[in-house]
């Protein structure tokens, strides 16, 4: 849309100042530290071993990311560190994520470069919408719209797992076609769903009122983990 790119200039180039007021809040704050620290620890071989992805992961010293390791989408084009921690704890996944924000400031402002002008689209109507525009004055268009929303889009035989790396992890789809329009099996490997399965462990030790920063520190959506 019409100044999009301008306002994520502007977010981008006020966003550090917020990071920075946080930073200096929380990060050696003796109250932070104290609920922070040594709770909820992992270890890296546990964190590989329940299937921990993204942050979580990372801040147990793992240096896995997807963007990094299976880059899609031209990541590989793109200059920006992966933040790791030491000791798997709480505190560690507030730096990590800290500087995870940091770090995405900067792809940003690199993809903003990089981003030509004028519209973006596949220029394929086998997959490609027309536009609001086309469909409210030509009737082929409307027809089109209407039968690849209805319809779907026909997808050769086969299977398929994809996965990128989201905010909170490995997010991943799996896809089996019969070669239709409809796909016969679809599932979703969400990361939520796995890092919270975890926290029976992390809470080992732990007091009930740590169960707060514990779930708080695996940054879950509660939308994707209700089943």
């Amino acid at each position: 849309p019409d100044g999009w790119t301008e306002s994520l200039r502007d977010f981008l180039n006020t966003f550090p100042d917020t990071l920075d007021e946080i930073d200096s809040l929380l990060t050696t704050n003796g109250i932070h530290l104290g609920r922070t620290l040594d709770v909820g620890v992992i270890s890296a071989e546990d964190a590989i071993n329940h299937g921990f992805t993204g942050p979580n992961l990372r801040a147990s010293g793992v240096s896995y990311d997807l963007r990094k390791d299976k880059p899609y989408y031209d990541y590989e084009i793109y200059d920006f560190e992966v933040p790791i921690g030491e000791n798997g704890d709480c505190y560690d996944r507030y730096l990590v994520r800290m500087e995870e924000m940091r770090q995405s400031v900067g792809i940003l402002h690199q993809a903003l470069d990089r981003l030509p002008e004028g519209p973006i689209n596949v220029e394929d109507p086998r997959v490609s919408l027309p536009s609001k525009t086309d469909c409210m004055s030509d009737m082929e268009s409307m027809i089109h719209h209407f039968k690849l929303i209805t319809e779907g889009i026909a997808v050769p035989e086969g299977d398929c797992y994809f996965a990128v790396e989201g905010s909170k992890g490995e997010l991943g789809m799996y896809v089996v076609s019969d070669g239709g329009e409809k796909p016969v099996r679809w599932r979703i490997r969400p990361p939520s769903f796995v890092n919270l399965s975890v926290i029976s462990k992390l809470a080992e030790g732990h007091l009930v009122s740590d169960l707060i920063m514990i779930n708080a520190s695996l940054d879950i959506v509660l939308g994707e983990i209700d089943r």
